[in-house]
């Protein structure tokens, strides 16, 4: 059992007995609404989106969890007679407090990332811009459409993929980091291998961004350490070949939440400091259905750890089980939900295949939501 249970909280007993809990408490924000004009209402990790409730997460004996919302005017009573008046400031001061600036970027607002795949055997582009013309030609219109930050990658993660060789991952992404950096673009590196982080960075590129969260190479957290740059953590459960046969959990979301937070205090430890990582929940990765909606439904909880979130839900095979019928290309509409709904819990920054299309929706969405 990995779900979260919402409790019915019927009497002032119900309450007490998350009060009395003596382990850890997860938060994740909830009720969200542009905070601009409503007093009832906290800011969201800086930004114009607010949340008016916390909903409190507790861990079930024998695996799941179960949880109870308070709106933020009940969360007072609740504190003082709960102990935990100073973890819930720590929380909220967290989940609050506006990110400094990640890679040059003002962190107050979402950004869309756009995916550049220099492979043959990416599960939905694979071969579509496999040459150095065609992939520079593709980050250019990218950033054109809206992309604050192109990823580019030179080794499909999609289960089964073939290896690639680490001269043949820097053969393939460094020409086009060249030539994009140059432009004065904001260059990710898709890897996780430590000598592609290395020449990319010499190549210009100014974000590591790592499946593995620093594990996959034994030189990655000294080099991402030495270079000063920014850092994106990914949560993967197993390798890409093995990842989807039967992923298990206790709780989905707060296993995730845990992993990121160890690789959080890791960085630290390394020299890392926490104002340069991003974290991300890492959507399809070893994840069921199941799994991948829960987190979806609890984005916001990941704001507590300080951090910049990345989602990256394009076309994912998740969007596939709801839709049998469309295949990696044909999921556009699930893609831009996906990403209104990372939005929606303040995400900061949203990797996508359909940069035009999702920067769209964001600007609907966000205009809409001031009215």
């Amino acid at each position: 059992m990995d779900e979260i249970k919402r409790s019915v909280l019927r009497s002032p007993a119900d309450v007490r007995g998350f009060a009395d809990f003596d382990g850890p408490l997860y938060y994740a924000p909830t009720g969200f609404i542009d905070h601009a004009d409503d007093p009832n209402t906290l800011p969201l990790a800086g930004s114009r989106r607010g949340f008016s409730a916390l909903e409190i997460i507790r861990r079930r004996d024998g695996g799941g969890a179960e949880s109870m919302i308070l709106p933020l005017l009940a969360l007072e009573g609740w504190v003082q007679n709960s102990g935990r008046v100073d973890e819930i400031n720590n929380v909220l001061d967290r989940l609050m407090a506006k990110r400094p600036e990640y890679a040059g970027l003002d962190m107050a607002t979402c950004h869309v990332m756009g995916i550049i795949n220099v492979t043959p055997d990416s599960f939905s582009d694979g071969g579509d811009y496999n040459t150095t013309s065609d992939a520079v030609a593709r980050g250019r219109a990218m950033a054109k459409a809206g992309a604050s930050i192109l990823d580019i990658g030179g080794e499909s993660t999609r289960p089964g993929a073939a290896n690639v060789s680490e001269d043949e991952e820097i053969n393939r992404v460094v020409p086009v980091i060249r030539e994009l950096a140059a432009d004065g673009h904001v260059i990710s590196i898709d890897t996780r291998h430590a000598s592609v982080m290395e020449a990319a960075l010499d190549a210009g590129a100014a974000i590591i961004n790592d499946v593995t969260g620093l594990e996959g190479d034994e030189r990655s957290m000294e080099v991402a350490a030495a270079s000063g740059k920014p850092v994106m953590l990914m949560h993967m459960q197993g390798e890409p070949g093995t990842m989807q046969a039967d992923p298990q959990y206790d709780c989905a979301v707060l296993d995730v939440y845990d992993y990121l937070l160890d690789r959080i205090e890791s960085c630290e430890r390394a020299g890392i400091a926490r104002e340069r990582i991003c974290v991300d929940p890492g959507i399809g990765f070893g994840k069921t259905l199941s799994h991948n909606l829960e987190l979806l439904s609890r984005l916001a909880i990941f704001h507590g750890l300080g951090c910049p979130i990345l989602l990256g839900t394009s076309r994912k095979s998740f969007i596939g089980k709801i839709d049998p019928d469309a295949d990696p290309k044909q999921r556009l509409g699930g893609s831009i939900a996906s990403a209104v709904n990372g939005w929606r819990h303040g995400v900061q920054m949203i990797r996508v295949h359909d940069v035009q299309e999702t920067v769209q929706a964001l600007s609907v969405s966000s205009s809409t939501s001031m009215v």
